[in-house]
């Protein structure tokens, strides 16, 4: 998912996006979701199989 998108989706949940990192946009995404904050912390190993962003924050290819 692009910054651009990132930032559409978080400003529609209404979260203000000025001064945020890519890695900070999405745990706040993930909080207004109710969902855990956990983009970018998990090391191997990711038991969130639905997560939108398990792929980037994984480093898992598309195939």
């Amino acid at each position: 998912m692009t910054r651009a998108e990132i930032v559409q989706k978080a400003k529609a949940l209404g979260i203000k996006v000025s001064r945020l990192k890519k890695e900070e946009l999405i745990r706040a995404i993930q909080v207004a979701e109710g969902n855990f904050p956990c983009f970018g912390t998990a090391r191997e190993y990711c038991d969130q199989q639905d997560c939108l962003w398990r792929k980037d924050c994984m480093g898992l290819d598309d195939a």
